[in-house]
């Protein structure tokens, strides 16, 4: 996946070198940016970008390659919570005098 991300970087025309691409492997072994896609778009962006001119062109990529691989959410940047949740939730927390 990663060799995929690294390739399609390059035929965008974004100069990433080998070195900055291990450079990533590096870190992604440190556990710098585990179970988060913020986090390792944050830390790829910074490990393989060196000029902010290829920013928008880095973005397009990354968004393309790893796309999917967060919940949804809706336009105001939540996730919508089911109704049948919070009754659950409700029903353990309050009290009988809370509920009514």
């Amino acid at each position: 996946m990663f060799v995929d991300f690294f390739l399609e970087l390059r035929n965008a025309a974004i100069p990433v070198s080998l070195r900055e691409y291990l450079t990533l492997m590096e870190a992604m072994d440190e556990g710098l940016a585990e179970y988060s896609i913020d986090e390792f778009y944050y830390l790829s962006r910074s490990c393989l970008v060196k000029d902010e001119t290829n920013l928008d062109k880095f973005d397009r990529v990354f968004g393309h390659v790893f796309k999917g691989l967060e919940p949804p959410e809706d336009e105001d940047g939540t996730t919508e919570i089911p109704d049948e949740w919070l009754r659950k939730m409700a029903e353990k927390i309050l009290t009988d005098e809370e509920k009514a």
